[in-house]
């Protein structure tokens, strides 16, 4: 536990540098809700190693919040273990939301050890990624045809992940290369 203190500082400041952080916990919660009253989507989200069946740290994940949102905690842990942090997670955010619009105090976290994050966020992905094989069985989608939505879902975030690091290398690259005025 001391590590995650030093990598990770805590502050309340007069600025919120997490804003996207509440749209994005908004929307997950808005998703959650409407699965917990409409059901799971009709869409086949796995990836190609699903049909092989090995599972992925992922694996269980819509059903898993889709469970908490209708109050099944078991249920919603035994799909997958990181369904319950994602719902709580996305209400407590938008609590700290509200209290920083209410008090103009928010409280930021900042990241000082990045290699120390990386190996923790590591460590538990692995575990959760075996965790997942050892609930196969519950995972495991009934005979179906492949559907080819779920691979392209899979991929749209390193796509999104990609274009975003190639924009902000050209972003940065120009700003390197660009000559400075005289008198700026």
């Amino acid at each position: 536990m001391a590590v995650w203190r030093a990598s990770v500082e805590l502050r309340i400041e007069a600025r919120d540098r997490h804003r996207w952080l509440a749209v994005a916990a908004f929307g997950g919660l808005v998703v959650g809700a409407l699965m917990a009253v409409f059901g799971l989507p009709p869409v086949d989200v796995h990836g190609l190693l699903h049909y092989a069946g090995i599972m992925d740290p992922a694996c269980g994940g819509t059903r898993s919040v889709w469970a908490a949102m209708q109050g099944d905690w078991a249920l919603s842990w035994r799909y997958n273990p990181v369904g319950i942090p994602l719902v709580v997670g996305a209400a407590a955010t938008l609590v700290r939301f509200a209290v920083g619009l209410a008090t103009g105090r928010w409280l930021n976290a900042r990241v000082r050890s990045w290699p120390a994050v990386a190996v923790t966020g590591g460590v538990l992905f692995v575990l959760l990624g075996v965790n997942q094989q050892f609930h196969a069985d519950l995972l495991r989608t009934p005979a179906q045809e492949f559907s080819p939505i779920g691979p392209i879902l899979n991929a749209a975030p390193a796509l999104a992940l990609g274009a975003w690091i190639a924009i902000r290398r050209r972003r940065t690259a120009n700003r390197i290369d660009r000559p400075r005025e005289a008198g700026s």
